[in-house]
Order: C-alpha cells, then sequence, then structure tokens
C-alpha cells in the first residue's frame, strides 16, 4: 500500500543524503519520480547534501497544487512512480494536504523530510500537519552531535556566534556559516535552554581566571 512517510530529525542529521539515497535506489531500479524542494541551500530547485551530493528538483513555491502538479504530469503521459519533498517543513499544511492526495487518490508513495521545530522549539505548521497525517514517523538514525558530544535534539539560529531567539520563524540558513552571518547549530537540549553555543562555550573556556591566585 503507498504511504505518506515523514522523516524527521534535526538538522545535521543526513535528511537530505536519505532522500537523494531514496531517489537513487528507486531510479536504479527503473522507478521514475518528482522530486519537491523548498528554500535548499544550494539555490531554487535543487536538492542538496552537506556531502557535496545535488540532484535537480522541482521548487514548491507558496501556493502551488502539489496534487495538481502530479496530476498534470500524469495527464501529459509523464510517468511517477514516487514523490520526493525535501525541507517539508517550509510547506503550507495545505500543501501536505495535497501530498497525502497524492498517496490516497493517485496510489503514490510520498517521501518527506523535513525538522520538526524551529529555532525557538515550535514546530513548523508543515512538519504538524505531516504529523497529524503521516503513516509513518521515521526519526532518522544518524544522531547529530551538540559541541558537548551528547545528541542534539534542537535547532538554535545563530548571529556572530550567539543564540537569538527573535525574529521570522524562516530564514535560510546553514550550519558552520562564518561570525556575522545568520546560521544554524544544533544543540542538545541543555545547551539550548542556556543559549550555550559553541562559540560561546569557547569563548567562556578561554577567559582569563577570575579567582583570586595566592603567590607560591
Amino acid at each position: 500500500m503507498p504511504e505518506l512517510v515523514f522523516f524527521s530529525g534535526t538538522m545535521d542529521c543526513g535528511k537530505s543524503t536519505l532522500a537523494l539515497q531514496i531517489g537513487h535506489n528507486r531510479s536504479a531500479r527503473g522507478l521514475r519520480g518528482v522530486i519537491f524542494t523548498r528554500d535548499d541551500r544550494a539555490g531554487e530547485g535543487k536538492l542538496s547534501s552537506r556531502l557535496g551530493l545535488v540532484t535537480e528538483a522541482v521548487e514548491a513555491d507558496e501556493g502551488m497544487d502539489l496534487y495538481a502538479y502530479v496530476v498534470a504530469q500524469l495527464t501529459k503521459g509523464g510517468r511517477i512512480d514516487y514523490v520526493i519533498v525535501d525541507e517539508a517543513q517550509f510547506l503550507a499544511p495545505a500543501q501536505i494536504d495535497q501530498l497525502a492526495r497524492v498517496v490516497d487518490d493517485l496510489e503514490k508513495d510520498v517521501f518527506a523530510f523535513g525538522i520538526t521545530t524551529d529555532f525557538r522549539t515550535r514546530l513548523f505548521p508543515g512538519s504538524r500537519r505531516l504529523i497529524e497525517l503521516a503513516d509513518r514517523i521515521e526519526q532518522l538514525q544518524v544522531e547529530a552531535l551538540c559541541w558537548c558530544g551528547a545528541r542534539a535534539t534542537h535547532n538554535a539560529r545563530t548571529i556572530d556566534g550567539e543564540m537569538v531567539t527573535d525574529g521570522a520563524q524562516v530564514v535560510v540558513g546553514d550550519v558552520n556559516r562564518p561570525l556575522g552571518e545568520i546560521g544554524y547549530e544544533v544543540l542538545c537540549r541543555r545547551h539550548h535552554r542556556r543559549r550555550l553555543t559553541s562559540a560561546v562555550a569557547q569563548a567562556g573556556a578561554l577567559s582569563p581566571d577570575v579567582l583570586p591566585v595566592a603567590p607560591a
């Protein structure tokens, strides 16, 4: 039976790499699919992995009817055996409903990949709708790690290495951005609550000893 599957995890846990692998495996078996993406780090109409892999994709713009797009391709004689959606958290809830309709009405598997919560630990609307509708939710097994070595569970937005909690929900960026740019870092819950990023922790470790030291 066709399924709507939501693969979720923090940033830097291999979601896009798995999306590319699923597409490769199916195309190697003679199947054909369509790949949707939204606001990928590599630019419009791209699905890219931090490992350096990249492929062409259809940019799922705001207001685009994903179900109608698939129907139009099939009507023109195109073949679509499955659908892959990367950065699914950026989709509108209505677009998630359209993906569910692709599964139910057109009987095509849909594999959606995305992070669940934003830098404020709030659910993205698209992710919330996927949690509500998905036949299966798969937590990626490749664990991203906080700078302390613990499992990273939260996404932090940073400016100059310091965590920020204000701003628009969607601002395109990536991990390991240079200081001065908006970037993102994955943290464990403890350090996300304390706003303790790797840069802040390093600065603290390099601070001079403030305790009085008795002369020898």
